[in-house]
């Protein structure tokens, strides 16, 4: 460790976030050619908990003359020292500044840490904008599922990768190599990377608006294509799982194992990003993943492990993978954990088996309180199913139990919304009428997220509620919960509002997230360090309203900011999609029919796993 460093490490909470050092990080002394700094735009214990960038961290770190390295957001009160000492924002391995590294290259999976980016990038002494960085040295680059709209931030970011880094990132690095080489300018490098599929240079698209504010045209320059299709990996079985991996030096969010069984979702639920985004459907057999979850467990000393997938319970051989897994676990107390479940494929005989070793609550997420709403967003969830698994699993001995739901959703009436207090209640009911120990008591939590319009969703065209509108529906919903055996919490609907902006704005939106920054904006995932007054004051500074992108219905001709950007799914699928809520029509999981949404043309036997 450096000296500088050391001297203001016993002044910060937490030290152990900045010193590197952990069992399984990665040190390379010798024939390192380029050197990639892989950001995460929040704190250690949350980035370590990502499994996307500890993938990202074995790909590149296997390739012979990279070395890829961690770098995350420091603490206020760390980055105030720093500030203080002239110290750079620099990587975890090495303790070098990032700003002398070859590739610096974000993973955006949240659009709230916007404004950590440029503070990143400040930190490291770097100019914020792209265009002020001259050099092909350090090439600023961003993925993850926020990049699927990237304008936002494209007046700060070089490349955008859309789609799976474990694809489009090793080619990056080689092609980068050769123009380091080559001595290739970085406006060369950057118009040659434009004609490869999935990379999207913002500097080489004008975006020219109506007076209205709407978009006119997307002019692509010097040959740009004019749509960026997504890159994705095609066999599951042959993806880097990092069995070998960091363990942590101080407790993180996930301080277990994950393991990855599939990528992709069959439901196809109509607010969620992920699962339209991450199509087609691709898994991994159960014979490697049992191989890979007992290595990764021996390897680490990790005691639980979890499975981890848009939804998990729809892995086909998931009773096979399970019983793999725990014949391994349960003689050394290891434990496996399921994450949120569905209600209509719910089995006891896996979940007494699963909680063998560490018995937890139970958490499914119906999204909605009323039948027509939830076959609206396409949840084909009953009220049925849920409460014969509740039954179920309270005659079974739980007495805890986690419902997920959503307010604000496209079609939504009051009806709708007191739904869920009555669903919570007929939860509470089966349990008196089902549970052998009734005399312990039960504890039903309802949480509400709010609702969030995504791109490259069948609701990416609706207007999200109003701030006034969320806090009538969650004053309604409260005042619904009489019981004190339910407990309600509920989201921030600023945080919510700005996300949204943030999630569709344009490439005016930039200038706000900037001003914002410079105002002191960071950290505005955390409630202690979000704002809202600071971020209206700066789109007002900036001319912009928030409303125009978070509560307007766009129409079906408009066209949207991050049409340049291909998910695979095609926008008639999605905007079929949209009529079909508004009938509250359900579509079926693609395991039963393929509704035909595009995304097997990503494959080149032109199907999908499922």
């Amino acid at each position: 460790m450096k000296p500088e460093l050391e001297r203001i490490l016993s002044r910060v909470q937490k030290p152990a976030r900045y010193t590197g050092g952990e069992y399984g990080s990665t040190v390379k002394n010798e024939g390192v050619s380029c050197r990639v700094a892989l950001c995460f735009p929040d704190t250690y214990e949350i980035g370590m908990s990502n499994l996307g960038l500890r993938i990202l961290y074995g790909v590149l770190n296997a390739m012979d003359g990279v070395w890829c390295q961690r770098v995350f957001a420091p603490w206020t009160d760390m980055e105030e020292e720093m500030r203080k000492a002239g110290i750079p924002l620099y990587a975890l391995e090495s303790g070098d500044g990032i700003a002398d590294f070859d590739i610096i290259g974000f993973s955006l999976g949240y659009e709230m840490a916007y404004s950590n980016v440029l503070n990143m990038l400040d930190l490291a002494g770097l100019p914020v904008r792209s265009e002020d960085r001259k050099d092909l040295r350090p090439l600023v680059v961003a993925g993850g599922t926020c990049v699927f709209n990237p304008e936002p931030l494209a007046d700060f970011v070089d490349v955008f990768l859309p789609g799976e880094g474990e694809d489009v990132l090793p080619y990056l690095v080689e092609r980068y190599r050769a123009a380091k080489r080559d001595g290739l300018s970085k406006e060369a490098f950057l118009l040659s990377l434009s004609q490869e599929e999935g990379f999207y240079i913002p500097s080489l698209y004008e975006h020219v608006y109506h007076e209205d504010g709407t978009l006119s045209e997307i002019r692509p320059l010097n040959g740009a294509p004019a749509q960026v299709n997504k890159r994705i990996v095609h066999d599951m079985d042959r993806a880097l799982y990092p069995e070998k991996t960091i363990v942590p030096s101080t407790e993180i969010v996930h301080d277990r194992v994950m393991l990855e069984l599939f990528r992709g979702c069959v439901r196809g639920c109509r607010f969620c990003q992920a699962g339209y985004v991450y199509r087609p459907v691709r898994s991994r057999s159960p014979e490697l993943l049992i191989k890979q979850g007992i290595g990764a467990l021996s390897a680490s000393g990790y005691q639980e492990i979890s499975l981890a997938s848009l939804s998990t319970s729809d892995y086909r051989p998931l009773g096979d993978l399970c019983d793999g897994l725990l014949s391994w676990c349960e003689p050394r107390n290891a434990s496996l954990s399921l994450p949120s479940l569905r209600a209509d494929n719910f089995s006891m005989e896996l979940m007494r088996r699963v909680q063998r070793v560490r018995k937890s609550g139970l958490t499914f997420a119906p999204e909605a309180g009323t039948q027509r709403l939830r076959d609206a967003i396409n949840k084909n969830v009953t009220e049925e199913d849920l409460l014969r698994t509740c039954r179920t699993a309270f005659s079974g001995g739980w007495s805890q139990v986690k419902l997920y739901f959503m307010l604000g959703l496209p079609t939504e009436t009051d009806e709708d919304v007191l739904g869920i207090a009555d669903l919570a209640f007929k939860v509470l009911k089966t349990f008196y009428d089902a549970s052998p120990v009734r005399n312990r008591g039960v504890r039903i939590t309802v949480s509400t997220a709010l609702f969030v319009p995504k791109p490259h969703t069948p609701f990416q065209w609706e207007a999200q509620d109003t701030r006034e509108e969320f806090e009538r529906k969650i004053a309604l919903l409260r005042s619904a919960m009489r019981s004190k055996s339910i407990s309600y919490s509920w989201h921030d609907p600023d945080t919510s509002l700005l996300e949204a902006v943030l999630a569709r704005g344009d490439r005016r939106v930039g200038k706000v997230i900037e001003t914002a920054w410079r105002r002191g904006a960071k950290f505005d995932a955390w409630e202690e360090h979000f704002s809202p007054e600071r971020w209206k004051d700066a789109f007002a500074a900036c001319g912009l309203d928030p409303a125009f992108y978070a509560n307007r219905v766009r129409f079906k001709d408009e066209l949207l900011p991050w049409s340049s950007i291909s998910s695979g799914v095609r926008t008639e699928y999605l905007w079929r999609e949209r009529e079909q809520a508004y009938r509250s029509e359900i579509t079926p999981d693609c395991r039963r029919q393929c509704t035909g949404c595009g995304a097997d043309r990503l494959y080149t036997e032109g199907k999908c796993d499922e």
